[in-house]
């Protein structure tokens, strides 16, 4: 089965041409009518489309992190280096390559994605045996998901929030391709469209992945694709659909399939330094993992922790700290804030002594080898299903508030060192208890952008001490266009595209 595959592959770079991305051949393909002839050929194809969720202007790097940068969740530093200052700025041009690059990134595992499928159906007409054929069931769950994945991601960066049904039938979407011989006009859907795709795409995956799912198998921490993240997909984009039912039922399949399980900090099973909480982010290895994008000390992406450490065997020089504001809404008890912060003092001539964000300092096996910064991305945990269905729970009304507050206690009770009562949530305190909860769990995962726009809530950042100006002074009002990516201008500019740009390109 797919899980025994071991990955050997090197880092897949997103190169971009004169062309649209969405007309890129795969990298390092051979001509369509020698490939993908076998059983085989499909899994290797398959091992190459998880090698591009490897790429550092994904999940360990860009798409993690320029969402949050952008937002109020951290300050420029005096004395930085400038890395994704026009982001922090939201000077967001449509020439900007990491914008460009998230874009091609993405639209490269579409394209490997509908790749193989166009090919897949003669492989099967031409395979007999039984067993290689549940094989290729079981691989077309895992494409069918990846692209889905892929195209939630778009949507999430590229696009404005869903308001409702009608709505999103007039809303701009992304560019919908179902073939890669056959890709039809590059020109955008409905937003309305757009999300259908994904759903129809998760709709495939979980039935060709569910033969592959055993009641029995523990498939926490997993490298692969399995219902579990199917079903936490269709969570996260109900959430975002604002079908509050349907993400709390979706959010509870997760949750009550027992495959996973909170990472409790008041517990030390693995290890007698780091508890529970510490450990899944020092080793990428917890109960409450859903997916990761694995890493191996020869095969690994972005470094997600450098900007927030620079640290040069000396001292630390981080281009960017933690927000004050987000600082202080942990409290004292939470222990996530040990697991996420520490305090040093900069090598900058300023000396800033700063609360630094460690989250990503790095996989400890990696630090070993001289590999700094270096974590496996955690695009699907456990503790996101909770506070899915938490605030779905809430949106549905009053009758709901208890058991949104059971959600949330379970997960403090996880995190806080004592959490003796529970949760109260009433109309005038729910969305600040939730809010402030996904803040303070998914900090720095790449949330916080769309989190505001889906919210229309704006953000404002005040003065913080040796901070850059004018950014450290930036104010955004609800619904900025900044909250929506430009379209890439090299896409814009492609021949023969149909691309109505954001208005963020204006």
């Amino acid at each position: 089965m797919i899980r025994k595959i071991k990955l050997y592959i090197a880092l897949v770079a997103v190169l971009l041409s004169a062309s649209s991305c969405l007309d890129k051949y795969p990298q390092d393909a051979i001509p369509q009518e020698e490939a993908i002839k076998t059983v085989s050929d499909v899994r290797q194809a398959l091992v190459g489309i998880y090698a591009q969720f490897k790429n550092a202007s994904l999940y360990s790097g860009y798409l993690t992190l320029l969402p949050d940068i952008q937002t109020d969740l951290v300050y420029a530093v005096k004395g930085y280096t400038n890395i994704y200052g026009d982001v922090w700025r939201n000077e967001i041009l449509a020439i900007n390559k990491q914008v460009e690059y998230v874009y091609g990134g993405l639209y490269t595992v579409i394209g490997r994605c509908n790749f193989v499928l166009d090919n897949i159906a003669a492989v099967e007409a031409n395979t007999s045996d039984d067993e290689q054929l549940d094989k290729l069931d079981t691989y077309k769950g895992h494409i069918y998901f990846a692209r889905a994945l892929a195209y939630s991601e778009l949507l999430k960066c590229f696009c404005k929030a869903y308001e409702s049904d009608e709505e999103a039938a007039n809303e701009l979407g992304v560019v919908l391709q179902s073939s890669y011989v056959n890709p039809g006009p590059v020109k955008r859907a409905s937003l309305k469209d757009s999300y259908q795709f994904v759903l129809d795409d998760l709709a495939k995956a979980a039935e060709y992945l569910a033969a592959d799912d055993d009641d029995t198998a523990v498939i926490y921490n997993s490298a692969y694709f399995t219902v579990g993240t199917v079903n936490a997909l269709y969570a996260r984009m109900y959430l975002y659909m604002q079908k509050w039912e349907k993400a709390v039922e979706y959010a509870t399949k997760v949750i009550d399939s027992k495959k996973y399980a909170l990472a409790d900090a008041t517990k030390n099973s693995y290890s007698v330094t780091y508890n529970d909480f510490a450990y899944m982010w020092q080793y990428d290895n917890s109960t409450e993992i859903i997916w990761k994008v694995m890493f191996e000390v020869n095969s690994y992406g972005g470094a997600l922790g450098t900007v927030f450490l620079n640290y040069d065997y000396t001292s630390y020089k981080p281009d960017y700290v933690p927000a004050k504001w987000a600082l202080d809404a942990y409290a004292n008890a939470d222990l996530r804030y040990n697991a996420y912060f520490a305090t040093a003092t900069t090598g900058f001539s300023h000396g800033l002594t700063w609360p630094l964000l460690v989250k990503y300092m790095g996989n400890q096996d990696f630090i070993s080898q001289r590999l700094l910064c270096v974590s496996m991305p955690k695009p699907f945990r456990l503790a996101e299903q909770y506070l899915i269905r938490a605030e779905a729970y809430c949106r549905m009304g009053a009758s709901y508030y208890g058991k949104a507050g059971i959600d949330i206690s379970t997960l403090r009770m996880a995190r806080y060192s004592s959490y003796g009562g529970s949760t109260t949530l009433t109309e005038e305190n729910w969305f600040k208890t939730v809010s402030e909860e996904r803040m303070k769990e998914l900090f720095m995962e790449g949330f916080r952008l769309n989190d505001l726009k889906r919210w229309h809530e704006g953000f404002e950042r005040k003065e913080q001490t040796s901070t850059i100006s004018p950014g450290n002074t930036l104010k955004l009002e609800k619904d900025d266009p900044r909250f929506v990516w430009p379209i890439p201008q090299h896409e814009l500019d492609a021949p023969g595209v149909d691309l109505a740009p954001n208005e963020s390109n204006k």
